[in-house]
């Protein structure tokens, strides 16, 4: 009865050491598509903050100070950043995603021209004085910001992922070296 028992807790053990070492090897394999695009986005952010920065020095020089008419336009936010779930292997890791209220727009009206015509909150901001920096410097930071939460979703599940695969690996190392020589050396 005994001699049973023991087989078949080492039956599971050894059908559980496989189920965590494929859960570590796919989440090793996510773990390095991310460390890739991470890198890829960190080279994206400095070229595109530089851009952005450059812009803003663009706009004070043809406009001086609009910091004031920019905070009095602002009605309500124009961009947002919404929140998901992804699972791999068990593991949830959140994803950010960028929702612009001026695509909401247009996506809602079906037209996008007829919406790209239509008047946004910033549309008179520096019609004076070098209008077109404002809209250049709106458009470089609307694109600096997408890279930057492109980046923080990646590096919260880079986080994430590197705990969960600590642990995992540590289960999997357990269960061989510990788990199953004892129970092996039970039933000898």
């Amino acid at each position: 009865m005994t001699l049973g028992n023991t087989k078949q807790r080492l039956k599971g053990a050894q059908n559980g050491h496989s189920l965590l070492k494929r859960k570590a090897d796919a989440l090793s394999k996510r773990f390095r598509t991310i460390t890739s695009k991470i890198q890829d986005a960190k080279k994206q952010m400095g070229t595109v903050l530089q851009v952005a920065a450059f812009s803003m020095v663009e706009v004070g020089y043809a406009t001086g100070d609009i910091g004031y008419a920019v905070r009095e336009n602002v009605k309500r936010a124009t961009f947002k950043v919404r929140s998901r779930q992804e699972n791999i292997s068990g593991v949830l890791l959140p994803a950010f995603a960028v929702q612009s209220s001026t695509s909401a727009e247009s996506k809602a009206d079906g037209d996008a021209e007829s919406s790209s015509a239509a008047p946004t909150e910033f549309s008179l901001t520096g019609l004076s004085r070098g209008g077109q920096q404002v809209q250049k410097a709106r458009e470089t930071y609307t694109k600096a910001l997408r890279v930057l939460v492109d980046l923080a979703s990646l590096q919260t599940a880079f986080v994430i992922l590197d705990e969960v695969i600590r642990l995992t690996n540590r289960r999997v190392n357990a269960i061989e070296h510990v788990i199953i020589p004892r129970l092996e050396n039970t039933i000898a």
